[in-house]
């Protein structure tokens, strides 16, 4: 009976982790598809703010930037994590997410100013992003919206 009974307590692990493993793969994938939104918005007000206004590199992205990952908490909050945020938007939230994201802002702002060097502006600017993607995603699913124990939201 002991036998059965670890047999039944194993499989019971097995498949708890095989759904936390799925559940971070979908939120991979949710994160992956708000990102493309924002690789729109990024791009797009870089591009105004790059070619139109004639604004230098770093600070076209950085206005991007700020303007995307605003963006990104609010789609973000609302669905890829929306379990973890209660589906609410609170500025603490808001402001955590930013500090976060300055990881991602450092390495988006180095990859695009470097890789301009050796590629066109635009190439750059999609490389950049898609390095950023990484970081931004680790440290939003590691640090700002990861589960607490005691957590009142639900």
């Amino acid at each position: 009976m002991t036998r059965v009974r670890q047999t039944f307590a194993d499989l019971n692990r097995r498949l708890q982790q095989a759904w936390r493993e799925r559940t971070i793969a979908l939120k991979a994938v949710s994160f992956a598809l708000v990102g493309l939104v924002n690789l729109v918005v990024d791009f797009g007000v870089f591009a105004v703010g790059y070619y139109v206004f004639g604004l230098p590199i770093i600070t076209a992205n950085v206005i991007s930037w700020v303007i995307a990952v605003s963006n990104s908490y609010v789609m973000n909050s609302l669905t890829t994590f929306a379990a973890e945020s209660g589906r609410q938007l609170r500025l603490r939230d808001y402001l955590t997410f930013a500090l976060s994201q300055v990881g991602g802002l450092i390495t988006n702002t180095t990859t695009v100013f470097v890789a301009s060097y050796y590629v066109p502006v635009p190439v750059a600017k999609l490389l950049a992003i898609g390095v950023g993607f990484l970081v931004n995603f680790s440290l939003s699913h590691f640090v700002v919206f990861r589960r607490r124990e005691n957590s009142t939201r639900h």
